[in-house]
């Protein structure tokens, strides 16, 4: 009897467990579904007024890709625009089109983000006397045009110097005086998983994610928001203007997807299939497959199997 009763006991306590533990993971799935609702289909609905943060906004890398089509969206937002990025002809250009476009006032800003230090109190007094309410932290740079080992880049010791200044140096240092203001900095999904052959560009966006996420925690309370978004494949120069497609989203099309997200999460892949990529690779392909070995002989005969692909695009740019 005594032994029935311990097995009775037993069977109980596994029971109870296994039903907290699944109660647990419903709760958990739940509220991240409810928190996915709210940021991709509710706010396409009810959208954030973006002018409540202040008359202008300033975007790093406003010249191409996402920077761009932040920059364009703000300013079809109400938003004036002050663009900075390395190439003065199109910084003129884009200030040009946003001005007839959109009737916004922009300003422009020609910097380098892979240089030292140097640039960013040059660029702190331009800034001084707007009214700052936006802050995009966009710019970026990979570490190479394809999926490559750690050294297998001509002057290995500068290209990762210029990707560290300007992946991570910009993102502290360009940092206006914000009263309640937004602070918006674009990661990638590349930081959500250790990702080989990617070692640098992976490594630098990890940065951009803590960084900002920690940001928002002490500040927030100051009426200061920082939001941190993780885009997966956006068509851009950075990507070789990969064709759109279901999975692949334009750079408009997800600029204004990320923005409506703002006052719904500070965390965010940007757009409803992004976040559902996320999901499904966090799940399928965990960190530990790929580091595997298995995965690396996989990663490289892809590499080598892309490189004329993406040779003749780069040559068409």
């Amino acid at each position: 009897m005594t032994e029935a009763a311990e097995c009775d006991c037993l069977s109980s306590l596994l029971c109870f467990l296994g039903g907290a533990t699944a109660l647990c993971y419903l709760l958990k799935w739940t509220w991240r579904c409810v928190q996915g609702f709210r940021a991709y289909v509710l706010s396409e609905i009810w959208q954030t007024d973006l002018r409540r943060y202040g008359r202008w906004a300033v975007v790093t890398g406003a010249t191409a890709g996402i920077g761009r089509a932040y920059a364009i969206e703000l300013a079809r937002r109400g938003l004036d625009v002050v663009l900075i990025s390395r190439s003065s002809e199109k910084l003129h250009a884009i200030a040009k089109e946003i001005e007839s476009q959109h009737g916004r006032q922009t300003r422009i800003i020609q910097a380098d983000f892979t240089e030292s230090q140097s640039i960013y109190p040059a660029i702190a007094k331009q800034l001084m006397g707007l009214e700052i309410g936006i802050l995009v932290n966009n710019v970026g740079m990979n570490y190479a045009g394809m999926l490559v080992h750690f050294l297998d880049v001509p002057d290995p010791e500068q290209r990762i110097t210029e990707v560290i200044n300007c992946n991570i140096v910009s993102v502290t240092q360009v940092k206006p005086c914000l009263g309640k203001g937004l602070i918006i900095n674009i990661s990638s999904e590349a930081a959500s998983q250790p990702q080989p052959m990617l070692t640098v560009y992976s490594a630098t966006k990890i940065f951009v994610t803590y960084f900002s996420r920690c940001l928002h925690a002490e500040y927030q309370a100051r009426g200061i928001t920082v939001q941190c978004v993780t885009p997966f494949m956006v068509s851009t120069n950075m990507t070789h203007n990969i064709e759109v497609n279901p999975l692949v989203k334009s750079a408009a099309s997800f600029a204004r997807d990320a923005l409506n997200t703002v006052g719904y999460s500070s965390f965010t892949s940007g757009c409803l299939s992004h976040a559902l990529q996320h999901t499904v690779l966090s799940i399928f392909f965990p960190a530990w497959l790929r580091l595997s070995p298995f995965c690396m002989r996989h990663m490289e005969q892809f590499a080598q199997g892309m490189r004329p692909q993406i040779e003749e695009r780069v040559f068409q740019q």
